[in-house]
């Protein structure tokens, strides 16, 4: 797992209420997530909807992707975009954070 990896378990199981153990490797993950999303699938799909809007995944990327993958495992998609949009949050606040404190070093000049 990379640097930005190691975030993306204890922010998931935040945003989706879970209790994934924190060493998982990434195909572990995947398997974990899909069933989870399959879960809710059948029992409680506005739960998943509440979820995907919560962690901001692109509503017309997992459109086109549900569309041109119909007979694919769709939790297994989702979770795939799931760990995408996370990953990318992550990354972004990495940046973000260098960032300030490379600003912040020129202000104390």
């Amino acid at each position: 797992m990379s640097n930005y990896d190691n975030n993306i378990i204890p922010q998931l199981n935040i945003e989706l209420s879970l209790e994934l153990p924190e060493k998982l490797s990434m195909t572990e993950l995947e398997e974990q997530l899909t069933q989870h999303i399959n879960q809710l699938i059948n029992t409680d799909f506005e739960k998943l909807v509440y979820y995907l809007y919560r962690i901001d995944v692109n509503e017309a990327k997992m459109k086109q992707l549900l569309q041109q993958q119909q007979g694919e495992n769709a939790a297994q998609l989702l979770a795939r975009l799931i760990i995408d949009r996370q990953l990318q949050k992550i990354k972004s606040r990495a940046e973000h954070k260098s960032n300030t404190a490379d600003d912040d070093s020129a202000e104390r000049w």
